[in-house]
């Protein structure tokens, strides 16, 4: 046991010597399961991923029809507001920058911010631009395989770091939804859940932005 204990912290002192570890965050080798509420049980023969909003056309895919679409590959490590973070995870799944790269998405001129729905009415709100980072993905697989039940299967938002942080604006792992149902392309900003309950609406780890003056906090 204490060996362990010992090489997670020679590896959290490694992290933070190359600053991949943000202020007030913990490494573990773990992956907590943390979220508001019961774990779906998803039919993939009824299930479905809507885009609307302000697009110049509305998307509907079923689950054949979504992994159809082009797929990409990305590490990175993750940051969650409770104070953990996992380094050089990898994951697969669907790029959004990409979808609108390749015209399967096309915002209307006036979209500037997206609001991802899940289930159970479950929402959380980031701006258009970091959603077309590399750095964002619909993420379907993690380590090679199906993204487990309690992390969201069959498909999540995923927001992370690059090893090299410097590449994209990073946020809290909250601000990729879970059980992902839709995103909604608008001109305005709308906060989600745990926004409205007090959370940070940026939520950027490296500057620990967790929670916002009001609601619950």
């Amino acid at each position: 046991m204490l060996n362990k204990v010992f090489a997670r912290k020679q590896l959290e002192n490694e992290v933070k010597a190359m600053n991949r570890l943000p202020p007030g965050q913990s490494l573990t080798n773990k992956f907590p399961v943390l979220h508001y509420g019961p774990t779906p049980q998803t039919d993939l023969k009824t299930w479905d991923f809507r885009v609307f909003g302000l697009v110049e056309e509305e998307k509907v895919w079923n689950w054949e029809e979504f992994n159809k679409l082009p797929r990409t590959k990305i590490t990175m490590d993750l940051h969650c507001v409770t104070r953990w973070s996992k380094f050089d995870t990898t994951w697969e799944g669907v790029s959004v920058k990409t979808l609108i790269d390749e015209g399967f998405i096309k915002p209307k001129p006036e979209a500037q911010f997206v609001v991802q729905h899940c289930e159970y009415g479950y929402t959380t709100n980031t701006p258009l631009e970091l959603i077309l980072q590399d750095n964002f993905l619909l993420a379907t697989h993690y380590e090679g395989q199906p993204i487990p039940l309690e992390h969201g299967y069959p498909l999540r938002g995923l927001i992370g770091t690059f090893a090299d942080r410097s590449e994209a604006k990073s946020a809290y792992l909250w601000k990729g939804g879970k059980w992902l149902r839709g995103l909604e392309f608008r001109s305005t900003d709308k906060l989600g859940f745990w926004e409205n309950a007090g959370y940070h609406n940026e939520a950027d780890p490296w500057k620990e932005q967790r929670f916002s003056r009001g609601g619950w906090f």
